[in-house]
């Protein structure tokens, strides 16, 4: 009897320390497409926090007392990088020489790769995610990270990268042929701030933004009127809203130049987890970034052609 209660309790020690050796990593990302990332990759093996959720513009946002805490206790954080979070860098380099894990999900991305605006203080452009191919860089990041936070889960972690890398790979093929659709002379891409310049390399589009590449200051008049003014040089069919910034000036533009919103487009954040969407007989969750990205080539190629 005692021998079996003691091989009881020891299957019971053994069970626990599988368990807790198991025990999901808790990570803290900033914006919904890096979690995202992580999450794709990480799997049961992480438990992923955002700090801002659908609809928030990463350039103005200011960490709360709450989310320091939340910093500090994560096992790892990831965030974007190239000065998106411009707000919160200090903060992010704070971190840092404390020891804890912390990754820019954009640091391995090539130099020459980035594009650097005359406008913007010899910081890179940070909407990097509008080119996939340049997203499966920062998901290699990432898979890097996690792996050095928690090495038992490596293998793990590189088979949902190569898994993640196939699946980006098949959505720009498919976001080209989209694309083709369009009118060469239609390929122009008019939304409220420079948040489409990598999307625009990748697959072929003239980008104007009203309000450069950050949001920190509202669009004046002057660039109102310049870009009304080339809508209707250009007869362009539509131009677009981005859900994480304010509309006003791209609904005075619409006024002003006859052309209609042709939709709204995520820019800097994802959108509702579980929002599926159905276009052409394909369903697809806005809450993930190949849906994302599939809604966002679906409204301007039905807008533009």
């Amino acid at each position: 009897m005692l021998s079996q209660f003691r091989s009881f309790l020891a299957g019971i020690v053994i069970a626990l320390g599988a368990a807790s050796a198991h025990a999901a990593i808790p990570v803290v990302a900033t914006t919904t497409l890096v979690a995202d990332l992580v999450q794709q990759i990480g799997g049961d093996r992480v438990t992923v926090e955002a700090l801002m959720g659908p609809g928030v513009d990463p350039h103005l946002y200011k960490a709360s007392a709450r989310d320091v805490t939340r910093l500090s206790r994560a096992e790892a954080v990831f965030y974007s990088g190239l000065f998106l979070e411009g707000r919160m860098e200090d903060l992010f380099k704070r971190l840092a020489t404390s020891r804890r894990k912390v990754f820019a999900v954009t640091a391995d991305i090539p130099h020459e790769s980035l594009i650097q605006p005359s406008q913007s203080d010899g910081h890179a452009d940070p909407h990097v995610w509008g080119d996939p191919a340049l997203w499966k860089i920062a998901a290699r990041t990432v898979a890097r990270g996690l792996g050095e936070v928690d090495p038992g889960g490596t293998a793990g972690y590189q088979t949902r990268l190569q898994d993640l890398e196939a699946k980006f790979d098949k959505l720009r093929t498919w976001a080209e042929a989209r694309v083709a659709e369009i009118p060469k002379d239609q390929r122009v891409l008019i939304t409220s701030h420079d948040a489409f310049n990598y999307f625009g390399r990748a697959f072929g589009f003239e980008v104007v933004g009203v309000q450069g590449i950050s949001t920190a200051s509202e669009a004046g008049l002057a660039d109102i009127t310049k870009v009304a003014d080339l809508v209707r040089s250009r007869k362009l069919k539509a131009l677009f809203i981005e859900s994480s910034v304010s509309p006003a000036a791209i609904e005075r533009i619409s006024r002003d130049s006859g052309a209609r919103v042709g939709g709204e487009l995520f820019s800097d954040a994802l959108g509702q987890p579980g929002d599926v969407r159905k276009v052409g007989g394909e369903s697809y969750d806005v809450g993930t970034y190949t849906g994302m990205l599939r809604h966002n080539v679906n409204t301007v190629v039905e807008s533009l052609k």
